[in-house]
């Protein structure tokens, strides 16, 4: 299967994860994006979702699915979403597409976070893909130098913003072997909104596209 059949493939999957009558966690990216195409046939069947971006709004409103409000929301099932590393332990590197901020927060309120993605994703250490961090602008320059300390290569993501208005610093050059205790160590830094670590609430289940088809793996 080319990576896309993949991603449509394990798209299709995670529809059997999501309770009939519920609010369904949506995330971003284009394996989310093929995941809420799936959703869309059975959208009489759940009774809303809830986005982590702003692009993921639009595109559950254009095929005629509700968005609500995380505030006006008790209780998400299953969240749903890609990743841009993960290993088999189910750590990720979210956030290349720059909501990984908001992504964390509906995962956080989700009982079951169900993570889709292709062959390509799957890694033994995360790093070789850059660790994106968001981070209020005036803070930059000072999370940056702290970042290169901790043995880092920080580089401002040009022409980006936020959906909630802050830059990204991608970290290139690390090799994490302790993603749990990097993730709190980087969000300890003063300026930091959050990082692309998906480690101390990492998914639930890994839906993952192969060549012979979707395997699934779970902690």
């Amino acid at each position: 299967m080319t990576q896309d059949e993949q991603k449509r493939a394990v798209a299709a999957a995670a529809i059997q994860y999501v309770p009939v009558g519920s609010i369904v966690g949506v995330g971003t990216g284009s394996t989310a994006n093929y995941f809420i195409d799936e959703l869309a046939k059975i959208k009489h069947q759940i009774e809303g979702a809830v986005a982590s971006s702003d692009a993921t709004a639009q595109r559950l409103k254009g095929h005629g699915i509700e968005v609500l409000d995380l505030n006006d929301v008790m209780d998400i099932p299953v969240y749903v979403d890609g990743s841009d590393e993960i290993t088999e332990h189910l750590h990720m590197i979210k956030g290349g597409g720059g909501a990984l901020t908001r992504e964390k927060i509906v995962a956080a309120v989700a009982q079951k976070f169900i993570c889709i993605a292709d062959q390509s994703k799957l890694v033994e250490v995360l790093g070789n893909f850059p660790l994106p961090i968001e981070v209020i602008p005036m803070a930059r320059s000072y999370v940056a130098r702290e970042i290169v300390l901790l043995g880092g290569q920080p580089a401002l993501r040009q022409g980006f913003k936020t959906d909630n208005g802050n830059v990204i610093l991608d970290i290139y050059g690390m090799k994490i072997m302790n993603p749990v205790e990097l993730e709190a160590k980087l969000n300890q830094i003063a300026g930091v909104v959050t990082n692309g670590l998906f480690a101390m609430r990492s998914a639930n289940v890994l839906l993952l596209g192969t060549d012979s088809g979707v395997k699934t793996i779970s902690i």
